[in-house]
């Protein structure tokens, strides 16, 4: 006979697996400082290559500017300021990724606790129907 109650939990886990699981539950094997600081050395290697492409679009669009006027310019200053801007701009990024990755781990670990505690329910619903037909073998049959 078919147990409609383990059948509605068994379609939520299965919904969620398909569903909402496939972000969370890769998120939620991880610890929190892996996961955070995964985001953090991905941040970093973007951040400096996205400030790359930007400081050589800047001197590819100023390059004539650049070419007459260099002789004229501090260059050590320049460099100093480019070193600043570099370092700005990692430090916001770095921050707001630190913020939406712990957030985001966060809703994983709340979504996938919700997840355990329905698998936790069906495990109960099993083990009490368990109990009640201690004569079933492991083919759903009687023993003689």
């Amino acid at each position: 006979m078919i147990n409609e109650e383990k059948v509605k939990v068994m379609t939520k886990i299965a919904m969620y697996e398909q569903g909402e699981g496939k972000k969370y539950l890769p998120i939620s094997k991880y610890y929190r400082s892996d996961y955070i600081g995964l985001a953090l050395i991905k941040n970093f290697f973007l951040v400096t290559i996205g400030y790359l492409l930007v400081i050589a679009a800047v001197a590819a669009y100023f390059g004539e500017y650049l070419m007459e006027n260099i002789h004229k310019m501090n260059i050590v200053a320049m460099g100093i300021y480019i070193v600043i801007g570099y370092v700005a701009a990692l430090a916001v990024y770095s921050v707001l990724t630190y913020i939406q990755y712990s957030v985001k781990y966060y809703q994983a670990k709340k979504s996938v606790r919700k997840y355990y505690g329905e698998l936790t329910e069906l495990s109960k619903m099993y083990s009490r129907e368990e109990k009640r037909s201690p004569g079933r073998g492991i083919s759903g049959g009687y023993r003689k």
